[in-house]
């Protein structure tokens, strides 16, 4: 395993989170795409993100993973033609824990050669069963990268309804650039549902995100952020949007706020479109 100390190493800690909570996230694959001789050099590194910045990101990636996959299981009872398209796929399961009918990843190409090799791995091993999943290589943020992207999703989707997400991506990218990755679903066609898991501009001087700053300086990953606010997304993707706080998913899923908002990265997820 190569952890390269860029924004990619932060899809192993979400994977390590997930498998350390898969119940709660409803991903038994997740424990999956780590081989066995690497997940101790990925716990190691969980372990360290947990003593510097906090350490409870099991929980909130596992939340964050599980209203993601509920709301695209209600999508998708409600069309069974509908495609998914996933931005900044790290290493979740979406593709084969929901019957789409294809699927489409999007991310950093390093992660992507890793997802791949690791998926092959899994289906000759009859872990995964065979889907159609397309693995797509691109750092969206150039537009030119962006403007490629918009014309292969539209390709893809070939006219059936889309299920966009954006997880865990928006708030690395520049302000403009983050407006512009979430409205991609929208801008692909009109049956769009758009699944966003975004830093609210309320939570801009955080204490978590302030320890999570100082983490990211040691290992030269660039610390600039975007936040937003619900009126930005509701502005890009053109409807309404419904959003989830870490304290509304615990309620849901945990029936009680076990850790307040103040203690916990402060990741929402918006939902917008039909």
């Amino acid at each position: 395993m190569d952890v390269h100390n860029d924004v990619g190493l932060t899809a192993y800690l979400v994977n390590e989170s997930r498998a350390r909570r898969e119940d709660l996230a409803g991903d038994p694959l997740a424990r999956e795409w780590i081989s066995d001789e690497d997940r101790g050099a990925v716990r190691d590194l969980w372990d360290e993100f947990g003593g510097h910045v906090y350490p409870h990101d099991d929980l909130v990636v596992s939340l964050r993973g599980r209203i993601i996959l509920d709301t695209l299981a209600e999508a998708l009872a409600k069309r069974s033609d509908m495609v998914l398209v996933v931005c900044g796929a790290g290493f979740s399961s979406y593709p084969w824990l929901l019957p789409f009918a294809a699927a489409m990843e999007v991310d950093l190409p390093e992660l992507v050669a890793a997802k791949r090799r690791r998926a092959a791995e899994l289906r000759a091993a009859g872990v995964l069963d065979q889907r159609e999943v397309e693995h797509i290589a691109a750092d969206l943020n150039g537009p030119e990268a962006r403007r490629r992207l918009l014309d292969q999703i539209r390709q893809f989707a070939a006219g059936r309804p889309i299920a966009y997400v954006a997880e865990g991506l928006v708030f690395y990218l520049p302000p403009e650039h983050a407006r512009a990755v979430v409205g991609l679903g929208a801008a692909a066609g009109p049956q769009t549902l758009t699944v966003v898991s975004y830093w609210p501009l309320a939570a801009a001087d955080h204490s978590v995100l302030a320890a999570q700053r100082r983490w990211f300086r040691k290992r030269s990953i660039p610390e600039d952020a975007s936040y937003l606010t619900t009126s930005d997304l509701s502005a890009v993707v053109g409807a309404p949007v419904e959003n989830h706080s870490t304290e509304d998913l615990q309620r849901r899923y945990l029936g009680e706020v076990v850790v307040p908002e103040t203690e916990l990265i402060p990741e929402h997820v918006a939902v917008a479109g039909s």
